[in-house]
């Protein structure tokens, strides 16, 4: 058996190319990546925070998690795009299919990233780097967007290698190169080492990713603990865990939340509001194949006061209706008659909806389940706009609101590694 080769495929701006590559195939001529623009926020009433940035966009210093006002301000041509989670689902799970293709071993570790095991492929193909180009290019040419491969002998190595130049590239970290083209890099770009603990490292004369490899890790682990061992070891390139197969994304939860450019002051408009946010959270969580057993919602009033609440259900819903019509239960228990500003809704504990079981007392969704997928399958065909509910005419309140993806909708490198 020969050594482990690992690569780690990684979309290059993910969202932007995936919006890109959609614009262009439903005819519009213009390519966002070739111009100043972001995904992020909501380009009519200026709110929310830029996912992610084209290259263009960088030379006005836009920063990807900066709100999308100051964005603008820094570029007024600046193009925004509303996030569309729907397609970025589609696309993730294409790309992951042409992944497939060639080896049985892929691990998703983000809604942009996989890794892939590689190993023991040589009567297939001769030359890994080789691979990853045929890869590489079918990615491109049937899907329309870039990846950087990163290709060494473990997860660690190959998502440094494949952060070196982008897009469009294959790198690789094999462990005789990891002095030559990953200690030369600056602290700040290990994986794992964030603001704060590159501010303690470089306080310590501790610079780049050699000056830690290099370091005696007993002090490391005297002033960082077990995360000063966790970087000592990735400067060094060790790392073992095996490539895990999940056909799935591991999602723990699905959230949407919005600051609203009004103060709401009554209980109708605040339920609107719910059902905007509602809408996306469910369509999410069906087109991800699950139900969920625990709905939340959140709120901020104007001065700037949060509270929560959140109620476990019996059986497992992933109806638009039955989840809105907890979430409005749930605000009406918290909210006091104060002006809010911003509301969100979640839901979590999900299980696969395989099978649907309805309790003895509670309401049958099943014909509204029904029309869910049938108003799911019109959006996803025709666009998020092409049906929406009446009652969002003339209520000031859009049909389709927020759509900010949470931290824990797809796994972490930190519980994969």
């Amino acid at each position: 058996m020969g050594q482990r080769i690992i690569f780690h495929i990684d979309v290059n701006s993910a969202y932007l190319s995936w919006e890109a590559v959609h614009r262009l195939q439903h005819g519009d001529p213009l390519d966002l990546r070739t111009v100043p623009s972001v995904v992020g926020g909501d380009p009519v009433t200026r709110h929310g925070i830029v996912l992610t940035k084209s290259i263009p966009a960088k030379k006005f210093n836009i920063q990807t998690g900066e709100t999308i006002h100051t964005a603008i301000a820094k570029c007024p041509d600046l193009i925004v795009a509303r996030p569309n989670y729907s397609l970025y689902m589609q696309c993730s799970k294409a790309f992951g299919d042409i992944l497939r293709e060639y080896s049985p071993l892929i691990e998703q570790y983000s809604i942009d990233e996989y890794f892939m095991d590689f190993s023991n492929m040589e009567r297939l193909y001769n030359d890994p780097v080789e691979a990853a180009y045929k890869i590489k290019d079918q990615i491109k040419n049937e899907l329309g967007f870039t990846v950087n491969i990163g290709i060494s002998t473990n997860k660690i190595l190959a998502k440094m290698a494949s952060e070196l130049k982008k897009p469009d590239k294959v790198h690789t970290i094999f462990p005789d190169e990891i002095a030559e083209k990953m200690w030369v890099l600056p602290i700040e770009e290990l994986f794992m080492v964030g603001r704060a603990t590159a501010k303690k490292l470089r306080s310590r004369g501790i610079n780049t990713i050699g000056d830690l490899a290099n370091y005696d890790p007993k002090l490391i682990k005297l002033f960082l603990m077990s995360h000063g061992m966790l970087v000592w070891n990735y400067a060094n390139g060790i790392e073992g865990n095996p490539v895990r197969e999940n056909r799935r994304p591991l999602i723990k939860g699905i959230g949407n939340s919005t600051t609203i450019a009004f103060d709401v002051e009554d209980r109708r408009t605040a339920h609107l509001v719910l059902l905007s946010l509602t809408e996306t959270v469910a369509a999410r969580l069906r087109q991800a194949g699950y139900c969920a057993r625990l709905v939340s919602v959140s709120l901020r009033t104007n001065e700037f006061y949060n509270c929560s609440h959140q109620r476990k259900i019996f059986s497992a819903i992933d109806c638009t209706n039955a989840i809105h019509e907890i979430a409005c239960e749930l605000f009406d228990e918290l909210w006091k008659g104060e002006p809010v500003r911003h509301l969100g809704v979640r839901v979590s504990e999900l299980c696969q909806n395989n099978f649907y079981q309805l309790a003895l007392f509670e309401k049958d969704y099943e014909k509204q389940r029904t029309v869910d997928r049938a108003v799911d399958s019109i959006r996803q065909r025709y666009g998020n706009g092409s049906v929406f509910r009446s009652s969002f005419l003339n209520s000031g309140v859009r049909f389709s609101t927020g759509g900010t993806m949470d931290d824990e909708e797809f796994p972490m490198m930190s519980n994969l590694l």
